[in-house]
């Protein structure tokens, strides 16, 4: 068997009157991502962990912030073309490990959730969502960002 690992890096600054979409689900909070397309960090991340393990570049080179088509496109589509494109190659998902840094609002209550929403959105149960704070240092810790890692395996099949 051929396994391919991946792994991927996604952050964002948060703004206030921004909304705050994590694997596709929106979660209250008073400050969101501020980006080109809904922000998502959390799809943002396992599309370049996704491309990564393919050897297909990252996010940047296949959905620029400088196309005016991908404007306030949300992630979810971008995580499809994504899981195409690596389907193309003759990939498949066996699993995604991913952690969330996020100092406010807390996400216990929205892991399952989210979750729930990739594993929908990717077609594979094997998918992991973990958060945690930067104990109040850094830019993350100040609540001025938030910033995502995932790592996934991929079996050709």
């Amino acid at each position: 068997m051929n396994y391919r690992i991946g792994q991927g890096y996604d952050v964002h600054k948060l703004s206030e009157g921004r909304k705050l979409i994590l694997g596709g689900i929106e979660i209250p909070s008073a400050k969101g991502c501020i980006a080109h397309s809904d922000g998502d960090v959390l799809i943002h991340a396992i599309c370049d962990a996704l491309f990564g393990a393919a050897s297909l570049g990252d996010i940047g080179k296949h959905f620029p912030d400088s196309d005016p088509g991908y404007k306030n496109i949300s992630s979810t589509i971008l995580l499809r073309q994504t899981l195409e494109m690596v389907s193309k190659e003759g990939f498949s998902v066996v699993n995604i490990d991913s952690t969330i840094c996020l100092q406010s609002p807390k996400l216990k209550l929205y892991k399952e959730n989210i979750k729930e929403s990739l594993i929908e959105l990717i077609g594979v149960q094997n998918i992991s969502v973990k958060a945690t704070t930067t104990e109040e240092m850094g830019f993350i810790g100040e609540g001025k960002g938030i910033s995502v890692y995932a790592i996934v395996l991929l079996e050709k099949l």
